[in-house]
């Protein structure tokens, strides 16, 4: 049948890391690709003792729910989110699945074919995916490692009128980066000035590898409802990376009329989340330390990562940097000038190892000489192996371009 496809189809791009994980499934090759938690770290027990409550309690948790999400859940994130600095009631909330589509449905509600959005560089690879699904005219704001810049932003809001930046200042994802205090509060002033909303992306902020939380700064959530009622943030979390992903549980905070628009696209989507899912995380957080369970997957992590950033170094790669994040799953790693991580990507697959390379990071004018690793998944006696792989690649990849020159 030939199938007429609608304009918005036709816009669909698939997800990188997606089809490298295809690729990656069944096979001898160890990922650091993937966003993926350490398997070994997920709470098991816990997790199936929270089901094991639910469904011997009532049947009520295999019945339909409310599209907003199960009521003593989203009371229980509040309080969480308010002891985090971010006041919020359950009114202000929606449970999704996931927070891939909390961004879906913002988009939705807000963007029409060639609205503006505004973006950091690099930045989430599957929102780069949603904006690109509802045709929004993506543009970069410059950046550096506190952030992005002020004056950039104010510039290109005056000169463009965007409905949206979209953010992860916490941890971001590629490059694990963190905005400093003075970049949040300069950002989050200069888009209520000029009334664009902010859609603050926070997956992995609770991966902190110091133990103070006080050396970290506020979200913009937290800034910007310490001007008052009338927010200009949207803030998205989720389950994923401190408990499991297979839960599909997420949430967006935002004003009160902004989450009544949110649960009519979400009724029209999949009329709610998985209520038998809500009711375990329910169960979960009443009879589980979660808060311990973070520091202890945290502490892991930071090891994992210290481990990765030795091995990287220990290959003396010239040109190659990075910087160790502060929290969160992925180390950015920047390659001599001259390679090209997308032609390097097979080599690298055929020698046992993938990796995401780094030009699909960016809406425009890509870096091709870097690309993202994940830290947190692969075991750690693998991660010597892993490194020695890609040294391997790396090495066919440069007699490659040698053959070719001559």
């Amino acid at each position: 049948m030939d199938i007429k496809y609608s304009a918005a189809a036709n816009h669909l791009g698939s997800s990188a890391v997606r089809e490298i994980l295809k690729v990656t499934q069944g096979n001898d090759i160890i990922s650091l690709a993937g966003g993926l938690p350490g398997e070994d770290l997920f709470p098991l027990e816990a997790v199936r003792d929270a089901y094991n409550r639910v469904l011997s309690s009532d049947t009520s948790a295999l019945q339909y729910g409310l599209t907003e999400g199960f009521t003593p859940l989203r009371d229980k994130i509040a309080e969480r989110l308010t002891r985090q600095g971010i006041p919020v009631t359950a009114s202000e909330m929606i449970l999704t699945t996931g927070s891939q589509q909390a961004i879906d449905l913002l988009c939705k509600i807000l963007l029409d074919p060639g609205d503006t959005v505004l973006v950091e560089a690099p930045t989430y690879l599957a929102a780069l995916q949603v904006l690109g699904s509802y045709r929004a005219d993506i543009h970069t704001i410059n950046n550096d490692e506190q952030g992005i810049l002020p004056d950039h932003l104010e510039d290109q809001i005056q000169k463009l009128r965007p409905k949206l930046l979209y953010a992860v200042p916490t941890f971001n994802n590629p490059s694990g980066e963190t905005w400093s205090k003075e970049r949040r509060e300069k950002v989050v002033e200069i888009c209520r000035r000029y009334n664009v909303l902010i859609l603050e992306d926070n997956p992995y902020g609770e991966i902190t590898f110091e133990e103070n939380k006080d050396l970290y700064p506020p979200s913009l959530a937290s800034i910007d409802r310490s001007f008052g009622d009338d927010y200009c943030v949207a803030y998205t979390g989720t389950f994923s990376k401190i408990v499991a992903p297979a839960l599909r549980t997420g949430w967006i905070i935002g004003d009160s009329n902004l989450i009544k628009t949110l649960a009519k696209a979400k009724q029209a989507a999949d009329l709610h989340s998985s209520t038998v899912d809500q009711r375990a995380l329910d169960e979960l957080l009443l009879h589980f330390d979660i808060e311990q369970h973070i520091r202890v997957i945290s502490r892991e992590y930071y090891s994992r990562m210290k481990l990765l950033s030795a091995e990287l170094r220990s290959q003396n790669w010239e040109g190659a940097h990075f910087l160790e994040p502060r929290g969160g799953m992925f180390l950015w790693l920047t390659l001599s000038q001259e390679i090209n991580t997308k032609e390097l990507l097979p080599l690298a697959v055929e020698n046992g190892v993938a990796f995401v390379p780094g030009e699909v990071f960016y809406s425009s004018e890509p870096h091709k000489n870097k690309m993202r690793l994940n830290f947190t998944h692969t075991p750690p006696e693998l991660v010597p192996v892993a490194v020695q792989r890609l040294e391997k690649a790396l090495v066919q990849w440069r007699e490659s371009q040698t053959g070719i020159r001559s």
